[in-house]
C-alpha cells in the first residue's frame, strides 16, 4: 500500500511541467478572446500581442469567421548570451460560428494595442414572423 502512495504522488509531479507547457501551447494556438453583442452588431476581441497586421488573415467560410495568423521570430543573436526566453512564436487559428442574422458582407476589423477588434453587423430583420413570403407571379 505504501508503494501505491509513492507512485500516485510521483506521477502527478512528473506530469505537472508537461501540463503547464501544454496549457501555454493551447493558449497560443487559440489566443484568448471574448465575444459580446449590442443592438447593432456582434463584437469579438482577440489578444494578439506582437503579431503584425500583415500576418493576420480574416475570412468567412461556410458561416464561420476564421482568424489565422503567425507571430514570427525575428531575433538576431550575434554576440548575445541568452539565459531564458518566455516569448512565444508560431501560427494560430480561431474559428467563430456566425449566427443566422450576422451580416458577413460588412464585417469590420481593427488591430489596436495588440488586440484585434472585429465587428459583425446584424442584418435588419425584414422577414415577417413565422417565415418568408413568396411572391406569386402570373403565368
Amino acid at each position: 500500500m505504501v508503494e501505491k502512495t509513492q507512485h500516485s504522488s510521483f506521477w502527478p509531479s512528473l506530469y505537472e511541467p508537461l501540463r503547464a507547457v501544454t496549457a501555454r501551447l493551447a493558449e497560443w494556438i487559440a489566443p484568448p478572446s471574448e465575444a459580446s453583442s449590442d443592438e447593432e452588431a456582434y463584437h469579438i476581441a482577440i489578444e494578439l500581442p506582437g503579431v503584425a497586421e500583415d500576418d493576420i488573415e480574416l475570412m468567412v467560410q461556410d458561416d464561420t469567421l476564421v482568424v489565422k495568423g503567425e507571430k514570427k521570430v525575428e531575433r538576431e543573436e550575434k554576440g548575445r548570451t541568452w539565459y531564458f526566453s518566455e516569448r512565444q512564436y508560431g501560427a494560430f487559428s480561431r474559428s467563430f460560428r456566425l449566427p443566422p442574422d450576422a451580416d458577413s458582407d460588412n464585417i469590420r476589423a481593427e488591430l489596436k494595442d495588440g488586440v484585434l477588434h472585429i465587428a459583425i453587423p446584424m442584418k435588419k430583420d425584414t422577414t415577417p414572423e413565422g417565415g418568408k413570403r413568396v411572391k406569386i407571379t402570373k403565368a
